[in-house]
């Protein structure tokens, strides 16, 4: 028997099927609450239940713990109603007319950008495009029937190709296949777009780009999209990583820099080899951006990457006054942590 989802302030009322969470039954329905990884970890879905119970399916105490759910919060994507229930969540209006597909695409190309990333460059077939927002993601769907996410990292108005950034990971099973196994002119399969992680247009607020690792890619999405349009809001681009190796394409958001005086970026190294002969910014990518900004309430910031980044950096920039509104995040889970990625 189905239950009601009731949800405040847009006064939608949606009908959730037996073992479906709220989430699921909203994305059905049409209405696009903010989300990112669908599997309890990111808590980009927290919201809060006025009405009813839910139990939740599992998910890390990062994302929602004890405190907040007795104080009447819930990650809808894992959140299954009891009976009836009643919840506050404002709605993404930008992807509500995008429709998400499932559909065929070919591996075109396989460029292997560094020693453990390869850029995939997947063709639709022939008359079809895929229409996203940048900074978006899409589910490759596996032999086995499992599925990897992975962000767009081009942006909408170049999308003969849709580009994929995979990292190698030890024991990750995509990404060894990727990298190892993978033919140009395979046929794979996905879902998308997915995500509420992209630029948001309805204010001049300077952005502060945070990226870890393949975190540049939906970032790389978003920028192109934002320069195409001629966005000339100020952006500082922070990617971090451990070595210079790491920083796969660097000569990109270098010519951006140089082309775009309204662009900077910023390139932070943990862990630098002497053979690196590293003269930049060293440490830890989000504390690069604490001792450049005392205060960041006037700011929007987009982080993406490796979930202990982007909690450490949501933590400490909205105690230097951000607004909780103002960050925006897509942490990149692995597959065999948490089936995903």
């Amino acid at each position: 028997m189905s239950k009601q989802l009731f949800i405040e302030p847009s006064k939608q009322q949606v009908n959730v099927e037996e073992g479906e969470t709220i989430l699921d039954a909203a994305m059905r329905a049409g209405f696009n609450m903010p989300y990112g990884c669908r599997n309890g970890a990111c808590g980009a879905c927290k919201g809060r239940v006025l009405a009813g119970d839910v139990t939740h399916r599992e998910h890390s105490a990062s994302a929602l713990n004890k405190t907040e759910e007795a104080q009447g919060l819930a990650l809808f994507c894992c959140a299954e109603p009891v009976g009836d229930v009643t919840i506050e969540c404002r709605e993404i209006m930008a992807t509500k007319d995008i429709q998400i597909r499932t559909m065929p695409c070919r591996v075109e190309k396989i460029d292997r950008v560094s020693d453990d990333v390869a850029v995939l460059s997947l063709k639709l077939p022939t008359n079809e495009r895929l229409q996203f927002l940048a900074g978006q993601y899409i589910d490759i769907h596996t032999k086995d029937g499992r599925k990897r996410s992975f962000s767009l990292a081009n942006p909408p108005r170049d999308d003969d190709y849709l580009q994929l950034h995979v990292r190698l990971v030890p024991g990750g099973e995509f990404s060894e296949y990727v990298h190892n196994s993978m033919r140009e002119r395979e046929i794979l399969r996905f879902t998308g777009p997915l995500g509420s992680f992209f630029l948001r247009e309805d204010t001049d607020k300077p952005i502060i780009f945070l990226a870890s690792g393949t975190g540049f890619a939906p970032i790389k999405s978003i920028v192109e999209f934002a320069q195409a349009k001629g966005i000339d809001r100020q952006m500082i681009l922070y990617w971090g990583a451990r070595t210079l190796n790491d920083l796969y394409m660097p000569e990109l958001p270098s010519q951006w820099q140089a082309e775009y005086p309204n662009f900077t970026f910023i390139p932070v190294l943990s862990e630098p080899k002497p053979e690196d002969a590293w003269v930049g910014r060293t440490g830890f990518v989000h504390e690069a951006v604490l001792h450049d900004f005392a205060d960041l309430s006037g700011f929007q910031v987009y982080a993406c990457g490796a979930p202990v980044m982007v909690e450490a950096a949501h933590g400490s920039f909205t105690g230097r006054g951000l607004s909780q509104d103002d960050f925006f995040s897509d942490a990149f889970f692995l597959a065999k942590d948490l089936g995903k990625r």
